[in-house]
């Protein structure tokens, strides 16, 4: 009788575990950027991988991170290809990297299947910040300047090769530019008609019109997003880091993106004056910059990081 009893009770304990569904995958929280004096800034997911890339504004080291491991490692080298600091990134859908310059008006562009350098670009134009990058339906690459009205476009042409021209002067348009930091983060509608952007000394969100050029402020019913920094657009959900606020701000747009809604606000005993932010295993990365702590007197908490946060 005993023995009956301890057979069933085996039998049905293996049925209770195979009834179970597999334990999910553990994945790191934090993800750890090597080096003392990061401070970074951008941040890109390539789709179909793990892999999501990271730069820094000190030498313009591009970190390469996976979502299964819990530190990144240096991707390219600071300083190589004349690559001094880098801010905004993107990657495209054929795994092609854009690199936003900063105050050295370059723009680069890699493979990142191996690393190469497939063009660059210098703006030729000083004072200049070049800040954001967002792929476009079209394929091409729209890069904001901070310090000047101007969105650059760089695209390929028919030949195969690479241009690059203004698409948007904002002199005359709903958009003004003031002193400080200007337009900061952007963002590509999927379906091609529009580009959003953030203006960060004002709090004001604009919608671009790619094929017409005009520009509107999305009307957040008397909100703003004061020192919005990167952008990130799910459908008609757009996210925008504040930085110095330290929160990742979740509004609801209307379908023509003429006007939104605040949701909410969301932050995190481990953000660090966040700058941009992705999605990438269905959790969002945040960038922690430690801008704050590039004054003297002051010192980072080390290692440099990236956060996975849900989704608000």
């Amino acid at each position: 009788m005993k023995r009956v009893a301890m057979v069933m009770m085996v039998f049905g304990l293996s049925i209770l575990a195979a009834g179970q569904p597999a334990q999910a995958v553990q994945r790191p929280i934090e993800y750890a950027l090597p080096g003392d004096q990061v401070f970074p800034e951008g941040i890109a997911f390539q789709r179909g991988t793990s892999y999501f890339y990271v730069s820094s504004t000190t030498d313009g080291t591009i970190f390469r991170g996976s979502t299964r491991e819990d530190t990144a490692e240096i991707f390219l080298p600071g300083g190589a290809d004349g690559r001094t600091t880098a801010v905004g990134l993107k990657v495209d859908d054929r795994g092609r990297l854009f690199v936003a310059g900063g105050a050295t008006g370059m723009i680069f562009i890699y493979n990142t299947a191996t690393g190469g350098l497939i063009r660059s670009f210098n703006i030729g134009k000083s004072p200049t910040f070049l800040n954001d990058v967002a792929i476009g339906a079209d394929g091409a690459a729209y890069v904001t300047d901070s310090v000047n009205p101007l969105i650059y476009k760089v695209a390929q042409n028919g030949a195969g090769g690479w241009t690059l021209e203004t698409f948007i002067d904002f002199t005359g348009t709903a958009l003004v530019y003031q002193a400080g930091f200007n337009v900061n983060g952007i963002a590509a509608v999927n379906n091609g008609q529009y580009l959003v952007v953030v203006q960060s000394n004002t709090g004001k969100l604009f919608r671009i019109d790619i094929a017409t050029k005009v520009v509107s402020e999305i009307n957040l019913g008397g909100e703003t997003v004061a020192n919005g920094d990167g952008i990130l657009l799910k459908g008609r959900t757009l996210y925008v880091a504040r930085n110095r606020q330290e929160l990742i701000v979740k509004i609801a747009l209307s379908n023509d993106l003429s006007s939104g809604t605040v949701i909410s606000s969301t932050t995190d005993e481990r953000f660090k004056y966040p700058t941009t932010i992705a999605i990438g295993a269905g959790r969002m990365l945040v960038v922690n910059s430690q801008f704050d702590k590039r004054a003297p007197g002051t010192t980072p908490e080390l290692p440099f990081s990236v956060s996975s946060v849900p989704v608000p």
